[in-house]
């Protein structure tokens, strides 16, 4: 049930869209972050005006959802718009994908997701970006790329250009024995799961989970939260009573979980200090 709040903010959704394309906002430019062998990856920008030359921003950077071997780039363009007329700057990526037909762990995907990090830190003067208010976000599949790029650290050091905070909808972060992804990762889960990699210098983290989600319980997010908490590490666990998996997606009332979610994300960053609230 939707409430009297979540139906303000839908309006100041709305009008925060609307007053974007009034203001005539350059729209999203695609950009080559990586070339691997003959294969261009990109990413979708989405400026902001710049209001001042001196200004620095925050940034979000999103990765789609479906398991690693597909899923569509564009799965977070609605929050990435948003996000973007609240002035920050959003990025939409391609990784590479997996075969269906095989086994392989998310090495490459991984690969992809930190290179990402790695040239938006880079070009962080280019786009008027605060690097130490670059967030990682992601569905599903993408919620476990943009937590092991928060998490898990390289070769025993930690990732450089690393996200400052995490905003994961009902991420596979869990890829331990009988979790999803075990299949793929086998015994060295240690090097992809990011529920086996916490510690106390992770960002903060906020996850949005399904309380019906069948590719993870809610069980394994509660674990995670406890196991952040216990290190000092702020986690917030949003839980959608009777959501299956992948229910951030969903624009349909009376729900409306993909405006539920949004809510709580730009929430989450308002209390971090990244934005200002609109109350």
């Amino acid at each position: 049930m939707m409430t009297r709040g979540t139906a303000l903010f839908l309006g100041i959704v709305i009008c925060s869209l609307a007053n974007a394309q009034d203001q005539d906002q350059p729209n999203s430019i695609s950009v080559v972050y990586k070339t691997v062998g003959e294969k261009s990856l990109f990413m979708d920008v989405l400026v902001p005006p710049v209001r001042s030359p001196a200004e620095k921003r925050p940034a979000i950077v999103f990765f789609h959802g479906g398991g690693w071997v597909g899923g569509p780039l564009k799965q977070f363009a609605m929050q990435a718009k948003y996000f973007q007329s609240r002035g920050t700057v959003c990025f939409l990526v391609q990784y590479r994908l997996l075969d269906k037909d095989d086994h392989h762990p998310p090495t490459i995907c991984i690969e992809d997701a930190r290179d990402a990090f790695g040239f938006i830190q880079s070009h962080a003067d280019e786009y008027s970006i605060d690097p130490e208010r670059i967030a990682g976000a992601g569905g599903s599949a993408g919620g476990h790329l943009a937590a092991a790029c928060g998490m898990i650290d390289v070769e025993g050091k930690p990732f450089a250009a690393r996200p400052k905070a995490l905003m994961l909808f009902n991420p596979v972060y869990d890829n331990g024995p009988g979790q999803w992804g075990a299949g793929r990762v086998g015994d060295r889960y240690l090097e992809f799961s990011p529920a086996h990699n916490i510690s106390a210098d992770d960002p903060p983290t906020i996850v949005f989970f399904g309380t019906k989600d069948k590719l993870v319980t809610v069980e394994t997010a509660q674990a995670f939260q406890k196991k952040m908490q216990d290190v000092g590490v702020r986690s917030d666990l949003v839980l959608y009573e009777g959501a299956g998996h992948g229910f951030f997606n969903s624009d349909k009332p009376p729900e409306n979980y993909q405006e539920q979610t949004l809510k709580a994300a730009d929430d989450f960053l308002v209390s971090l200090g990244w934005l200002k609230s609109q109350e």
